[in-house]
């Protein structure tokens, strides 16, 4: 009886491209500790240029909407298209696609609830720092560590010390934090 391989590491990589195939964001994970043993057909993806061309090549492939999950190149590819952004999520041929399907759901439903439904590529690239945390979330070095989107945004939309609400800093607070400052100064008790 051979043993199924069992590992955590159940993604490759993370992809967003736009709709002319331009990387957005790209996030490959080397999973050094993985027993996965890549077939000797698929590419390594370890350098730039084998990067670029798989990602255009994949472009190519599912430029149309339509589908959601394919096998292309020795990699389980689980994707979805936004307004003007196709997102993707790469896996081992083996991996289950439900899991990284789930992933993949659970980071662009967190991702619309962080940018109030403006998952297009403008506000991707104005809130890039808020992408990059919520695939963090999301995945960890490979390893899926989150799939409920509500968690993944409460964890990112809360800030420690504010109970939960933002602090909006507008130029009437700064005129209040300047006029109590002048006040202090001029009764001397700064």
């Amino acid at each position: 009886m051979v043993m199924p391989n069992l590992s955590l590491y159940t993604t490759s990589a993370f992809i967003i491209l736009d709709t002319d195939g331009n990387r957005v964001l790209a996030k490959y994970y080397n999973n050094k500790n993985s027993t996965i043993v890549q077939d000797a057909g698929s590419k390594s993806l370890t350098t730039l240029k084998d990067q670029r061309a798989y990602e255009k090549a994949l472009w190519e492939k599912t430029k149309k909407a339509g589908g959601d999950i394919i096998l292309y190149d020795s990699y389980l590819v689980v994707y979805r298209h936004s307004l003007d952004l196709i997102f993707y999520l790469l896996g081992p041929p083996s991996e289950n696609e439900l899991m990284l399907n789930a992933a993949l759901v659970a980071y662009f439903d967190a991702l619309s609830i962080l940018l109030k439904n403006q998952v297009e590529k403008r506000s991707v690239l104005d809130n890039l720092d808020v992408v990059l945390l919520c695939l963090d979330e999301t995945i960890d070095d490979g390893i899926i560590v989150e799939t409920d989107s509500t968690a993944i945004a409460s964890r990112l939309s809360s800030r420690p010390g504010t109970g939960g609400q933002e602090i909006v800093i507008d130029e009437q607070t700064i005129r209040n934090a300047y006029d109590t400052i002048k006040s202090r100064v001029a009764k001397g008790l700064f």
